[in-house]
């Protein structure tokens, strides 16, 4: 399969908790995180999401330090009784983006 992404990307366990944005309820859905790169998120969830819907996220990185991010998802995959997204960070600081880009890095160096 031809690889589309355009940044690297890291694994990272971490949890996100997602809300949508646009009115229709506040649940809080918590994720596993399966990727992370500086443009966007790969996890999956045992609820469904809707595609092209903009979610409200905190990210826990691997300094324990939360990410406040907003998520477009724009792929869903179905994986026996999860559901599998790709999302694309909307608006994320560049300080935040640049803590993802540095941790790979070091993760690079170090051979981890």
């Amino acid at each position: 399969m031809e690889e589309k992404r355009r940044n690297k990307r890291t694994e990272l366990l971490s949890k996100l908790v997602l809300k949508r944005l646009d009115g229709s309820g506040v649940e809080e859905v918590g994720i596993e995180v399966n990727d992370v790169s500086k443009t966007g998120v790969g996890f999956c969830a045992t609820k469904p999401l809707t595609i092209g819907a903009v979610y409200e996220a905190y990210l826990t990185i691997w300094t324990k330090e939360v990410l406040h991010a907003f998520i477009e998802i724009v792929r869903i995959e179905k994986q026996g009784d999860k559901f599998c997204y790709g999302g694309i960070f909307i608006g994320m600081p560049e300080m935040d983006s640049a803590r993802i880009e540095v941790y790979q890095t070091v993760e690079d160096e170090t051979g981890r």
